[in-house]
Order: structure tokens, then C-alpha cells, then sequence
């Protein structure tokens, strides 16, 4: 990857223009404040940029050889000045236009937090509620996909990964599970899960049952020992998903909405060997 080498117009059908020459992303802050109303991380974009006095999210062009999450970060970072420490990315949205994509990178924060303009790109970094998102005057491509998008704000995937019965070290196993959680899974390999929209990439929170205690957590996994029971119903606009062999804990989760799918699929969603 060369730093701002994704620097450039690609032209659609259309005779538009896009920028970034290998695509582009932006990151999609979601965050709700005492009150409980949910506010989005919006840019006004400077009048001498592109679409400039518009409303958007921060990004722009993505390098080669990077990823969605890692433009999206690196754009925010330099556009907006503040922490995002415990920001928790979900799920992307992408559009498709062949010759070149979009990505909407969503991610929760606790809290309201304080943001200013990182640089000259933008005119103003400012929490916006929801419901006032519309009566900005939205970029066109962000006012098109903003209904979609604000339906898609509180989506989660939890996985849950049921690896009791084996005398392997699951170890491995959490390790490449954390690697799921940090780089997402491509949502044409999950099955059908209710909740789950038809977006191009979720980051899941994963819970890891493993048969005897002693495992440490790692970033984006539970572990947990021995009681494989299910929790309380998942909360509204999460979805779980359950890989196990064994019919009586998918059983009882499916009874409160999950979806079961056996162990193997595993290899699919992550590549990780089957303990």
C-alpha cells in the first residue's frame, strides 16, 4: 500500500465523477446521549471541496490494498480532531457502482463526545440527531442511502461458537474469532438471519463456550465456561447466530429467535479449523 495513491476521478456510466481511484469510505458514528436520543457524527464539508456546504460522514479515498474500516479510520483521523477510543465498528454499507464503491463504515460510541474539524475539509463537525438528519442539506449520495442507513444503526451480529466436547486447545479457535471480529465477515457467507439486513460486512461480538474455565477473553470474544444455557433474548435489532453440534443448546436458542447452524460452517465464516 502506497499512502494517497487511491488519489484520483474514476467516471461512472453515468459520466460522473467519483473520488478515489479504488473506491472510497467514510465512518458512520452513532452515539445516544442522557436522554436516550440516538445522534450521527456529521461533516459540513467546506465550500471550496467537492459537493462543498453539504452534509456527510468523514472519509474519502480508499489506498490500495486497504481495507474499508482501515480508510475509514485513517480519513476520520485526519478530518476530525478528537479520540475514538471504545468506538465499536458493526457492520458496512456499500454502494456498488462496479467502477467504484462506497463504503459506510457504522460504529457506536458510549457517549456524546467532543469533535472539532481536523482539517480544512471540513467547515464543521457536528452531533446531529437523527431525526434532524434530513432537514440538512444532505450530500445527494448520503441523503439517497441516509433511510437505509439509519435502519441499519442499532443492527448487531452476535455469534455465538459452541467449542465444549473437544480436548483441543481452543486457543486457535479465539484467536481466529477475534480476527473475525476485527476484520468482519462478509454477510454473502452467513445464512439467513433474522434482524440481519442486507449489508456487505459484520463485525460480531462473539461468545466462545469452551468445556472447562482457565481461557482468557481477547478483543471481540467472550469466553465462557462449561453453562452453555442462552442468556436473555437478545436485545431489539440484534441478531445471534449459534454454530453447535449439539441439537439441544440450538434448540434452545432458536427458541428465543436465534438461528442454529452446525459447527462446520465455521470453516466458511472464518477459516478456522473445526475444534
Amino acid at each position: 500500500m502506497i499512502r494517497g495513491d487511491g488519489d484520483g476521478w474514476v467516471e461512472l456510466a453515468d459520466g460522473t465523477r467519483r473520488w478515489g481511484l479504488f473506491g472510497a469510505a467514510g465512518l458512520l458514528l452513532h452515539a445516544a446521549d442522557a436522554a436516550g436520543t440516538g445522534h450521527v457524527l456529521l461533516q459540513h464539508r467546506a465550500l471550496w471541496s467537492h459537493m462543498g456546504g453539504t452534509w456527510g460522514v468523514p472519509g474519502g479515498a480508499r489506498d490500495s490494498g486497504e481495507s474499508s474500516l482501515q480508510a475509514a479510520l485513517r480519513e476520520f483521523g485526519e478530518e476530525v480532531a478528537g479520540p475514538l477510543d471504545g468506538a465499536l465498528p458493526s457492520a458496512v454499507h456499500r454502494q456498488d457502482h462496479t467502477v467504484w464503491t462506497y463504503d459506510t463504515v457504522f460504529a457506536q460510541l458510549p457517549e456524546l463526545r467532543a469533535y472539532s474539524r481536523g482539517n480544512t475539509e471540513s467547515a464543521e463537525i457536528r452531533w446531529v440527531p437523527v431525526e434532524k438528519v434530513p432537514s440538512l442539506k444532505l450530500l445527494p449520495a448520503f441523503a439517497a442511502t441516509w433511510p437505509l442507513l439509519l435502519s441499519a444503526l442499532d443492527r448487531r451480529l452476535v455469534l455465538v461458537v459452541d467449542a465444549r466436547g473437544t480436548t483441543r486447545d481452543p486457543a486457535p479457535l479465539r484467536d481466529a474469532l477475534a480476527e473475525a471480529a476485527r476484520t468482519g465477515i462478509e454477510s454473502a457467507l452467513l445464512p439467513q438471519v433474522p434482524r440481519l439486513m442486507a449489508l456487505h460486512r459484520w463485525f460480531p461480538r462473539v461468545r466462545l463456550l469452551v468445556p472447562r474455565p482457565g481461557l482468557a477473553p481477547a478483543p471481540g470474544v467472550e469466553v465462557a465456561a462449561g453453562d452453555a444455557a442462552p442468556g436473555p433474548p437478545a436485545p431489539e435489532g440484534t441478531a445471534e447466530l449459534v454454530l453447535t453440534d449439539d441439537p439441544d443448546l440450538r434448540a434452545a436458542h432458536t427458541e428465543r429467535g436465534a438461528v442454529g447452524a452446525p459447527l462446520g460452517l465455521l470453516d466458511t465464516l472464518i477459516g478456522a479449523p473445526r475444534p
